[in-house]
C-alpha cells in the first residue's frame, strides 16, 4: 500500500497549471473545411432528389447536433460512429467493380476499411489500457489485503456480467447503435458506483464500513474526480474543443456513407465526392489517432495525488472501529452472520493483545444452511493473528468462532472486525 500522508487529491486549479506543460497542437485546418464539405455533400447533393427516411432524417440530426461535453462520452460517441463506419466498408455493401472507375472505388474502400480499423484498435486499447491504469492506481492505495482483493474480485465479475450483457444484445440482433447506448448506460453505473465508493454509500456502505486503512484522500478523490465542475473539467475545456471537432466529423462521415449507399442504385458516386470521401477520412484517422496518443500520455502523466501545501489544504484521517474483547480461559466468542444472498463475501480480521508471552487462540467457520446442514468452511487452526474472506455458496447461518477452551489459566484479548458485504450489482466497477 503506497502511502499518502501528506497528499490531498488533485484540484482544478493544479490541473490547470499542469496542462499548461502538454499544449495540444491544433487539428489541421482540414478538418473544419472537410467536415462542412462532406456534410454538405451527404444534405445538399444525396437528399436533392429523395428525400430522407426517417432513420436517415435522425442521422442528420446527430451530425447537427453539439457533441456531448464529457470526453469519455465523446471517445465513446466516435468509436461508435467507427464501427458503423465500418459496417457500412465491408466488401458486401460496395458496388459492383464493372467498369474501372468501380474498381478503383473499391480499391479506395478498402484502403478507408483498413484505415478506420487501425483507427479503432488505438481508441479500444487507449480506453482499456486507461481504465485499467485508473483501477490500478487506485488500488496501489489501497491496503494490500483481502480488502483490495474483494473489491478487485467484485470488479472482475462485474465486468463479466457486462460484457455477457452486451454479448447477450448482439447475439439477439440488436443493433450498433443499441450496443453503444448499453455500453454508455454501463460507463455512467461505473461512474455512479465509483462516486458511491468515495462516499461510502449505495452498494459500497457496508464494503467501505469495513476498509479501515484506506486512506481518507483517495475517497476523497474517487468522489470528486467526476464531478461537473470538479478536476476533471479542467480537462474538458482545455482539451474538449479538437475532440468536439473530431466528433463531428465522424458524424458527418458516417452520414455520409449511409445516404450514399442508400442511393448506389439511383446516384452514381461523382468523382469529387470519391476525393472528398478519400481526403476526410485519411484526416480523420490521422488526426483522431494523433489525438488518443496525446491524450494517453497526458492521462499516464498526470498526477491523482499532490502535497498539501500545493493545494493549501490539510487532510484529515478517521479512526477505525475494531471491537475488542476479552475471551476467558476454558471458553469460547462466538459472532454469528445471517447470509441471504449467494456470493456475499464474509470478511474478517483479527489479532491478539500480546503481553510478555506471545498466545494464540484458535479460530475456525463454519456454516449451516437453510436445511440445517452444517458444513466446515475453515478448519479449526490456532492463530495469534489473521485476516481473510471468502465468497458464500448458500444462503444460510455463517458462525466465526474463536476458541480459548483449550487454556485453563490464560484470558485472550481479541481485537477484531467481522463483516458480511453483500454482493455488488452486476454492474459495479471502479473505472
Amino acid at each position: 500500500m503506497v502511502s499518502t500522508k501528506g497528499l490531498v487529491p488533485i484540484t482544478r486549479s493544479f490541473l490547470a497549471s499542469y496542462y499548461d506543460n502538454y499544449p495540444f497542437s491544433p487539428l489541421s485546418s482540414d478538418v473544419s473545411r472537410l467536415t462542412d464539405q462532406i456534410f454538405a455533400m451527404a444534405t445538399t447533393d444525396l437528399l436533392k432528389d429523395s428525400p430522407p427516411t426517417q432513420g436517415e432524417s435522425l442521422l442528420v440530426q446527430e451530425a447537427e447536433r453539439q457533441p456531448p461535453h464529457k470526453v469519455d462520452e465523446n471517445m465513446w460517441k466516435n468509436r461508435e460512429q467507427i464501427e458503423e463506419i465500418l459496417f457500412m466498408l465491408e466488401p458486401t455493401h460496395w458496388p459492383r467493380a464493372s467498369t474501372v472507375e468501380d474498381a478503383e472505388l473499391v480499391s479506395l474502400l478498402g484502403r478507408l476499411q483498413e484505415n478506420f480499423k487501425s483507427t479503432l484498435s488505438t481508441l479500444e486499447s487507449f480506453q482499456a489500457k486507461n481504465s485499467e491504469f485508473v483501477f490500478n492506481t487506485v488500488m496501489t492505495y489501497m491496503p494490500q489485503d483481502f480488502r483490495g482483493t474483494i473489491i478487485r474480485q467484485q470488479r472482475d465479475r462485474s465486468e463479466r456480467n457486462k460484457q455477457a450483457a452486451i454479448d447477450a444484445l448482439i447475439s439477439s440482433g440488436g443493433s450498433i447503435r443499441d450496443k453503444y447506448a448499453l455500453l454508455w448506460e454501463q460507463q455512467m453505473e461505473r461512474r455512479r458506483q465509483l462516486a458511491e465508493l468515495g462516499s461510502a454509500t449505495g452498494v459500497y456502505k457496508t464494503l467501505m464500513k469495513y476498509l479501515v486503512g484506506v486512506p481518507e484522500v483517495l475517497m476523497d478523490f474517487i468522489r470528486q474526480i467526476n464531478d461537473d465542475q470538479g478536476p476533471m473539467e479542467e480537462q474538458r475545456q482545455r482539451y474538449g474543443p479538437p475532440l468536439y471537432s473530431l466528433t463531428k466529423m465522424a458524424h458527418s462521415i458516417r452520414l455520409f456513407l449511409s445516404l450514399l449507399w442508400g442511393r448506389l442504385e439511383t446516384s452514381k458516386l461523382q468523382k469529387n465526392q470519391v476525393v472528398i470521401l478519400e481526403e476526410a477520412a485519411d484526416v480523420y484517422t490521422s488526426e483522431f489517432q494523433r489525438f488518443i496518443k496525446f491524450i494517453g500520455e497526458v492521462f499516464t502523466n498526470s498526477p491523482f495525488f499532490i502535497t498539501a501545501e500545493d493545494a493549501g489544504t490539510l487532510s484529515i484521517r478517521k479512526d477505525d472501529d475494531y471491537k475488542e474483547i476479552s475471551v476467558p480461559a476454558g471458553s469460547a466468542h462466538e459472532v454469528s452472520l445471517t447470509v441471504e444472498s449467494v456470493n456475499s463475501y464474509i470478511a474478517w480480521d483479527f489479532s491478539l493483545v500480546q503481553g510478555k508471552l506471545n498466545v494464540d487462540i484458535g479460530f475456525s467457520v463454519e456454516c449451516t444452511n437453510l436445511s440445517g446442514e452444517k458444513t466446515l468452511i475453515l478448519p479449526y487452526q490456532r492463530y495469534e493473528a489473521n485476516q481473510g474472506n471468502f465468497c458464500t455458496c448458500v444462503p444460510g447461518y455463517y458462525k466465526l468462532i474463536w476458541d480459548n477452551s483449550y487454556s485453563s489459566f490464560f484470558k485472550k484479548v481479541l481485537r477484531y472486525k467481522v463483516d458480511c458485504i453483500p454482493p455488488v450489482v452486476d454492474s459495479v466497477s471502479i473505472d
